[in-house]
């Protein structure tokens, strides 16, 4: 194991941001991600808990904001409804070199709060 990560999002607060300026959606949610979220009656939640992964994800590496872009972080649902991440361009080189060649998250909302745990697994 690499490092645990995890974070926590106010999703009132997050719904916020993204009403104050709705280009920061685009710039962190990759397509897929986008539209999963709006598929449902309050996409906020969905992208909420996204972001939180991302955060945690930056934390199981022991780095913060701006090591790598939260757009190159994406947040779906396997084949089997588990949520997975998956890293590109800088994200997975970074990754590729501390030697993480998985990580684990659990997803969790309610109507007020987002939490994500992340797990960087090492070979």
């Amino acid at each position: 194991m690499l490092g645990i990560g995890t974070d926590l999002v106010d999703i009132d607060r997050f719904r916020e941001v993204l009403s104050r300026t709705p280009g920061v959606a685009d710039r962190m949610f990759r397509p897929a991600e986008r539209a999963y979220a709006d598929s449902a009656a309050d996409p906020t939640a969905r992208l909420a808990v996204r972001f939180a992964a991302k955060e945690a994800t930056l934390k199981s590496f022991g780095v913060g904001l701006g090591a790598m872009r939260m757009f190159d972080i994406e947040v779906i649902k396997n084949e089997n409804g588990q949520p997975e991440i998956l890293l590109h361009g800088d994200a997975a080189e970074f990754a590729a070199e501390r030697g993480a060649v998985r990580l684990l998250c659990s997803l969790s909302h309610t109507d007020a709060m987002a939490q994500a745990v992340v797990v960087a697994m090492a070979s």
